[in-house]
């Protein structure tokens, strides 16, 4: 019989599903110090749609379009990334791939700092969007690494907290970018006197960036020092058999519609709705960061619902209202002027919506699918999905934001009729 050495820093004989040879003290002691890496690493993706906005006002002379591009492109990274780290979980264990991931937000984080405090050219602010999808990218190595520490009565909770949680990175990178601009951090002078076009006050932009570097300096140490591997291992082969599987591609479909849209819409908000409401939306766009905070703490609650009740039946009720919302969120945009109020309440509806139908898919999948199989899609769905803020960044530049939305509410509904008709309807073929 293998007995469980809880000291070692790799934990042969680690089975979640029994109760002799799980610890959990670790488990859960995993999951908060990965969580709290990983809301970094949402605040470093997200740290461009907080600071865009204002770049003009800075001093910077960007289009419209390139403004959409500048947010665009962390989506564009962080899909791409997140098809690198699906499969390092088994490669690297979880301590070394949580700890060296957590550093790498530092590249991005340093760049933007300095950036924005001299003329930086339009290429270089690209190529450090791009760098801040590393944030967004570790996701998908991130959370199959915490689900091998947890039973799968337990997976909803622990995988819902984790996605949740560190969801809000993107809530609060974008409520506290105002404020970090207008102080002065650490008793320091400002670096750079950037004076804004609009008020003439003083903007330290360079603040939202400078403030997390030494949260994450010390996430990268802390997930160094406490943190453990499970011996799961598997080589490249075996970890792209997934694709055999239909339900990879049908849960992918699915989270695109609740994470995709989420990570979309909530990089993407304030400048919509500055873009297309004008002056009457300018009271409301502060509190653009909302839309991501609502969906980010339902994901985070609905965890413990869905280990009772089974994820199936909340994706399902997640995509309905997501169709229904962004329906009526289309016609408030296609008004325009005084909907302003009533498009960002509906918005917030439907991030509400997103919320339960994120929760509901990833409990699914660690039902639905065999062990090994379950933390490779995982990262597989969160890596297509991630691709939001991207795809919905350039299809504004190419479409009118009416259409763009009523093109959503036909994909929402196709995605949603799929969660019903394998997952939540009576007798499904593949209930969890």
């Amino acid at each position: 019989m293998t007995t469980l050495n809880t000291s070692a820093r790799v934990l042969h004989g680690w089975d979640p599903e029994d109760p002799e040879k799980w610890d959990a003290g670790i488990a859960w002691r995993t999951l908060w110090i990965s969580t709290i890496a990983l809301f970094f690493g949402f605040i470093t993706w997200y740290l461009v749609a907080a600071i865009a906005p204002r770049l003009n006002e800075a001093g910077f002379d960007l289009s419209a379009n390139q403004l959409y591009w500048l947010t665009a492109v962390p989506g564009l990274a962080a899909g791409l990334f997140r098809l690198i780290w699906m499969f390092l979980p088994p490669v690297m264990g979880t301590r070394k791939l949580i700890s060296f991931s957590t550093a790498l937000f530092l590249i991005p984080l340093f760049g933007w700092f300095f950036a924005v405090q001299s003329a930086t050219p339009y290429w270089v602010l690209l190529l450090l969007a791009f760098m801040t999808g590393i944030g967004g990218g570790v996701f998908s190595g991130f959370m199959p690494s915490t689900g091998y520490f947890f039973p799968k009565s337990k997976s909803g909770t622990a995988l819902g907290l984790q996605a949740g949680l560190s969801n809000l990175g993107m809530s609060v990178v974008l409520l506290s970018a105002p404020m970090l601009i207008s102080t002065t951090l650490f008793g320091m002078k400002s670096l750079s006197a950037i004076h804004s076009t609009e008020t003439g006050e003083l903007m330290n932009i360079y603040n939202v960036a400078l403030f997390f570097i030494p949260w994450v300096i010390v996430m990268a140490i802390l997930a160094w020092v406490m943190l453990k591997d499970v011996p799961v291992k598997a080589n490249f082969r075996q970890q792209i058999d997934i694709f055999g599987n239909k339900n990879t591609w049908i849960l992918t479909i699915i989270y695109v519609m609740t994470f995709g849209a989420l990570a979309g819409f909530g990089a993407q908000l304030a400048l919509l709705m500055k873009n297309n409401f004008g002056e009457s939306a300018s009271s409301l766009m502060g509190w653009a960061f909302l839309y991501a905070m609502i969906g980010a703490v339902v994901r985070a609650l609905w965890g413990p619902l869905c280990d009772k009740y089974g994820g199936a039946l909340w994706t399902f009720i997640g995509g309905v209202g997501m169709t229904v919302s962004t329906g009526v969120a289309a016609i408030f945009l296609a008004r325009g002027g005084d909907a302003a109020l009533s498009f960002y309440i509906t918005m917030l509806i439907m991030s509400f919506f997103a919320g339960l139908g994120n929760a509901g898919t990833f409990k699914q999948m660690p039902m639905i699918l065999p062990k090994r199989q379950a933390g490779g899609v995982i990262g597989f769905t969160g890596a297509v999905a991630a691709f939001g803020p991207f795809i919905v960044g350039v299809l504004l530049t190419l479409m009118a934001p009416t259409t763009f939305f009523w093109g959503c509410v036909v994909y929402f509904a196709i995605a949603t009729i799929l969660a019903w008709v394998y997952y939540a309807r009576p007798n499904a073929p593949f209930p969890g």
